[in-house]
């Protein structure tokens, strides 16, 4: 699901662009006819290496940080779309550090869209997650009040520009995720790490991911938020599947205990959310909340039809065992190339 054409001669920015969704967009977009792609981080070594690796005149570069205007002002102008990804991910760090949470992934964000604005930038995508919902972390609350500020952004903008947002789970083998951490594990000879093996989590690829950006991209309204529907599946098949798939069955494994900060499961959409969600096959998408500032309705108007929704979580999804979660795994080409011996890690 490229739609190629959609980008015909147009400039992409993406903040956060040398992170693996970048990545992932940069392998997708380069062979179509866009114009140009800017990637926009504070990372200057990642950056010289996509430059190296790519080498392609279709890819620009800006240093910068999304909490500088001046920085986002300076690669925003020119730009037709914007994939914003850029943000800081890791919950141990932004537990131990939540006010810069807050400066990269709120203020970040408006600045973002200010610049959008101000630079008649026509669309823009917004990348939360899953732990938005019900957050219990601070990772996770930042994200929810980025997902709150594009709302309220997407309320006030020039008809020209639509901004929207995904949100989505576990993408297998981005940097920071559990799958690179067990085969580190498993490469060094250590215990595989577990916190509880009856934990869950969604399962989306980055393909995945990149699907639901551009959906979310060629249907979203204002204000929308789109959800995938993911498979999931425990912490136990996962590891499972990966000792079988790099034949070591035998691997220890350490179950160390839920950690500060951590969900026995996590949801892609709230109760409140599944109520006026609408489905839309392979995706869900969650409509803004346009009610005006008339707060006699906080009041006095309820909605019985909300007690007979569910949220939507890595406990009630469709679950995958060991084989179906090898199965899924062999479709990254990292692991086809771990399984035959070709390389180590997924970062060679």
């Amino acid at each position: 699901m490229s739609r190629p054409s959609l980008f015909s001669g147009k400039t992409l920015l993406i903040t956060g662009g040398t992170g693996s969704f970048g990545n992932a967009v940069l392998n997708r977009f380069l062979d179509s006819d866009i114009a140009e792609i800017r990637i926009f981080s504070r990372d200057e070594k990642k950056q010289d290496d996509l430059r190296k690796r790519y080498s392609s005149g279709k890819i620009t570069f800006y240093l910068g940080d999304v909490r500088d205007t001046h920085s986002v002002l300076n690669a925003m102008r020119g730009v037709d779309f914007v994939f914003h990804a850029a943000a800081l991910k890791q919950v141990p760090s932004c537990e131990f550090f939540p006010l810069e949470a807050i400066k990269t992934n709120v203020l970040g964000t408006e600045n973002v869209l200010e610049a959008a604005i101000q630079c008649e930038v026509q669309r823009v995508v917004c990348l939360s997650t899953d732990k938005a919902v019900y957050p219990i972390n601070a990772m996770g609350i930042s994200k929810a009040m980025m997902e709150k500020v594009m709302v309220a952004k997407a309320r006030n903008v020039p008809k020209s520009l639509t901004i929207c947002g995904t949100r989505y789970g576990n993408v297998m083998a981005s940097r920071g995720s559990v799958i690179p951490l067990f085969l580190e594990q498993i490469n060094s000879g250590r215990a595989i790490s577990i916190t509880d093996p009856s934990m869950t989590r969604f399962m989306m690829t980055l393909e995945d991911a990149i699907d639901l950006v551009l959906y979310a991209f060629e249907h979203g309204q204002n204000g929308d938020i789109f959800v995938q529907k993911a498979p999931a599946v425990t912490i136990q098949d996962l590891s499972t599947a990966l000792l079988e798939l790099v034949d070591k069955p035998e691997h220890p494994v350490h179950i160390i205990g839920t950690r500060h900060g951590e969900k026995q499961f996590e949801a892609l959409c709230s109760r409140e959310e599944m109520a006026v969600a609408e489905d839309k096959g392979r995706y869900f998408r969650i409509p803004s909340d346009n009610r005006g500032q008339n707060y006699e309705q906080y009041f006095d108007d309820g909605s019985l039809a909300l007690t007979q929704f569910e949220d939507y979580n890595s406990h009630n999804t469709e679950r995958l065992n060991v084989e179906q979660m090898k199965a899924l795994l062999m479709q990254l080409d990292f692991m086809q190339k771990i399984v035959a011996g070709e390389q180590a890690s997924p970062y060679e």
